[in-house]
């Protein structure tokens, strides 16, 4: 499933291509797309047509685009376009009149008469919607659905202090509280097992033992993997994610943890070891990670 650095790279994507455009037509093609949109694909359309996505937006691994009458205008935003990519969803710009993708499911067209947006997914795990803007509680205006997300490590107003409290206050173990989108939002299985290897810490580390040095080292490397994962583009180990023009990341050549089960670990030379986890996998090396006592 795309983690931040991903869905950062397809909204940095829909902010060159998209913001700014009127929408002309909205075209619903397979309904499960649209699932969260309780009223269903004439509603969708009904709600976006003839309306201007103004900005893109990002908390953690979900997407957004307010929409209003026009760029600058002065009424606030009530309403935006939601996204969430699930384990297969791309969100595409393609070239009026290009051929359909075979899991199209949802194309915008625009009233420039430029490219389309589409919304392309495999798997139909990801999907859109319609949604009402609200405030979280720090007052951010957010997507009734994304209000009880956390802000991520990568947010320079994250609060390290109360995310601290919220691992000392919980017991549980470590790489299942950076999962836990509800206390710091982005990181999933590939970036948590990237960003515990960087901080020499088990996955399965007891959360209300960490110390204030341990959060500090854990939060530092998961800042330090996803800004460098950023910068390539993010991690693809197949065609499934790509960004809005269809290329695929690199980051997957730089992994440390992740997928190198039997591997040499490229700091003491230890086989990585992989475990069962959450119904997925931990990578780890079991020499510099070891188990807290």
């Amino acid at each position: 499933m795309p983690e931040l650095p991903e869905v950062e790279v397809v909204r940095r994507g829909l902010e060159r291509w998209a913001v700014g455009r009127t929408i002309a037509t909205a075209e619903v093609l397979h309904p499960r797309a649209i699932r969260r949109h309780t009223d269903g694909p004439e509603d969708f359309g009904a709600r976006v047509v003839g309306l201007t996505l103004l900005s893109a937006e990002r908390r953690g691994k979900f997407l957004w685009m307010p929409l209003g009458e026009q760029a600058g205008a002065d009424e606030p935003e009530s309403e935006a376009v939601t996204g969430h990519l699930g384990m297969s969803g791309q969100l595409l710009v393609q070239p009026a009149g290009t051929p359909d993708e075979k899991h199209l499911r949802i194309r915008f067209t625009f009233t420039d008469g430029g490219p389309e947006l589409r919304f392309v997914d495999q798997r139909t795990f990801g999907g859109m919607a319609v949604e009402p803007l609200e405030k979280d509680r720090h007052g951010i205006v957010v997507p009734s659905s994304v209000a009880h997300i956390a802000r991520d490590a990568l947010d320079p107003e994250f609060d390290v202090e109360y995310f601290h409290a919220e691992l000392r206050r919980r017991d549980t173990g470590l790489k299942r509280a950076l999962l836990d989108q509800t206390r710091v939002s982005g990181i999933g299985n590939i970036y948590a097992d990237e960003a515990l290897w960087a901080a020499r810490l088990h996955y399965d580390r007891p959360t209300s033992k960490m110390r204030r040095p341990d959060t500090d080292r854990v939060l530092g490397a998961a800042r330090d993997v996803m800004t460098a994962a950023l910068a390539v583009g993010g991690t693809s180990f197949d065609s499934l994610y790509v960004d809005v023009n269809g290329d695929s990341g690199y980051f997957s050549r730089s992994l440390h943890a992740y997928g190198r089960e039997g591997e040499s670990c490229d700091r003491c030379g230890t086989p990585i070891k992989r475990e069962s986890f959450m119904n997925r996998s931990s990578f780890f090396c079991p020499k510099c990670q070891r188990p807290a006592r």
